[in-house]
Formats: structure tokens, sequence, C-alpha cells
């Protein structure tokens, strides 16, 4: 299964997504032009909306926050990361994120 937003680096994962920041709760909605749609509960202010995606995903994925890091995108709606954990099954990020519990 080919998978545009999900894909294996030699150090684990990488993940493309579509933030929409200020929303009522944080939550992935989907996927959305080959990224994943990620609803945030933050401004996008001071590097906030950064914070709550990575604790999100931390959460999520139970990885530590310290394992995940933003390489593109910063201060733009769409961002790559780099999650750091080569024990992550490709499958189960996928099954992970668009289940509708993630």
């Amino acid at each position: 299964m080919i998978c545009e937003w999900c894909s294996i680096i030699p150090r684990g994962i990488r993940l493309a997504t579509h933030i929409l920041p200020n929303a009522g709760k944080t939550e992935v909605v989907g996927v959305f032009d080959g990224a994943l749609k990620i609803r945030l509960h933050a401004q996008p202010i001071e590097g906030k909306a950064n914070e709550v995606l990575i604790r999100y995903l931390a959460g999520a994925l139970r990885v530590p926050k310290s394992a995940i890091n933003i390489t593109h995108g910063h201060a733009g709606k769409r961002k790559i990361i780099e999650i750091n954990a080569r024990d992550l099954d490709l499958d189960e990020v996928r099954r992970v994120l668009l289940s509708p519990d993630a």
C-alpha cells in the first residue's frame, strides 16, 4: 500500500502534514493533498502550534517528544516531521493516526 503522507526513513518514520490551527480540539481529520490533515487546538504564534503538534503525535504514537522533529515548515501549514524511533511500524503509524480515537 502506497502512502503519500507517511514513509520510512533510516531513523524511523517521516510524515507530511497539513496543519489547521485554532481548532476546537486537536485531532486528525484525514488526508488532504498527500498530507495528513491535523486540526490543532492552539494558535500559530510563538511556536505554540508546533508544541501542541509534537505533544499530540508523541502521545498518539507513544514515543518521547524528543523523538519528534519538525524538519520543514516550522512557520507554515505544511510541515515535514521525522519521528526517530526505529521500532515504529509504518502500518501501525497509519492505523493509529487515522483511527477515530487518535
